[in-house]
């Protein structure tokens, strides 16, 4: 099934079910006006916005057409976004930019830190920034929602709790964050709104590719029209979805509708290229002392898409462009 969020005059969206094909949707607030009262009362609305996801599908003329300029991002707001970062190769190339080790308890002790969620952007909203001069980076990931998640959930009981995925656009500024992690007190102004995909999806989208509470296809960003990156999302994944969520869940409660995020997807072994900047930089600079690729710049697109193993887009596609916005 595929979720999303038309933009309306309310901050949380009015939701629809999408077909398959991403071209056609049914309103579905007569069930649940926004995708956050779905989830808060999953067992009740999952069933009956099934029901109109099979119409969908087996009727081709049901519905309205979907532009996807209309969505905002599935959850346009949420009580709680949590990004990890799970994938050690570019924990180790980020850190190393910074003249950072990587100590050994980052291999079974998920990195994590609490995100600003009180507006999140659509797939095609533009990418805010005040100066080039920030350092502006994409970073392309995959996240979960997950529905009300006991504290002291354990790996193994996580999975149960894991409702959706989307794709995610974590946008950052390179150049603000190791100021502010010197300080010991983590991300803000490095961290801008992050965007997410046109659509969540349920766990059986996926069909084999879910499996071990990874998603095992390639995470595609085509930066300025030109493919930048394929690395495959369920390959050097340290930590599974069900772990970061019960790694979230260890001191607290987690409600429904909040957010893990996987991190920056990456593969130790760079041959199907980058999900960010920065981590092309890292190797340049290793290899000839000098950062060759430059952040982006006002003007700027960046696609970020999954398909399935037929070439279909499961999620949509974030499509973003870097402009100016004065302070």
């Amino acid at each position: 099934m595929k979720l999303g969020s038309l933009k309306s005059a309310t901050r949380d969206g009015q939701l629809i079910v999408v077909n398959r094909g991403l071209s056609r949707y049914l309103s579905a607030e007569k069930i649940a006006p926004s995708l956050q009262y779905a989830i808060e009362n999953w067992q009740h609305c999952e069933p009956l916005l099934q029901a109109l996801y099979e119409t969908l599908n087996h009727h081709s003329d049901e519905g309205r057409v979907l532009e996807q300029e209309q969505l905002c991002a599935p959850l346009p707001r949420a009580y709680q976004w949590l990004d990890g970062s799970a994938y050690l190769s570019h924990v180790q190339r980020v850190r190393k930019a910074r003249g950072a080790e990587m100590p050994d308890s980052f291999l079974f002790d998920p990195l994590m830190y609490q995100g600003g969620s009180d507006h999140f952007l659509g797939p095609q909203d533009i990418i805010c920034v005040a100066s080039e001069e920030d350092g502006i980076d994409f970073e392309a990931e995959v996240a979960i929602i997950c529905d009300d998640v006991p504290m002291g959930t354990n790996g193994h009981s996580a999975s149960d709790h894991i409702k959706l995925l989307m794709l995610v656009n974590d946008v950052s500024l390179r150049q603000l964050i190791p100021g502010e992690l010197a300080k010991g007190f983590g991300f803000l102004h490095g961290k801008p709104p992050t965007a997410f995909s046109p659509v969540a999806v349920t766990l059986d989208e996926l069909g084999a590719a879910w499996r071990d509470d990874r998603v095992h296809l390639p995470l595609i960003s085509t930066y300025n029209g030109q493919l930048f990156g394929q690395p495959n999302a369920g390959v050097d994944m340290q930590f599974s979805f069900a772990e970061l969520l019960a790694h979230g869940a260890k001191t607290r409660a987690l409600r429904a509708g909040s957010i893990i995020g996987s991190g920056t997807v990456s593969n130790h072994n760079g041959a199907a290229g980058y999900s960010c900047l920065v981590e092309k930089r890292v190797l340049e600079i290793a290899a000839s002392g000098v950062a060759s690729t430059e952040f982006m710049r006002f003007g700027d697109t960046i696609r970020i898409e999954m398909l399935d193993e037929q070439g279909t887009s499961i999620f949509g596609a974030i499509e973003q462009e870097v402009r100016s916005c004065k302070l």
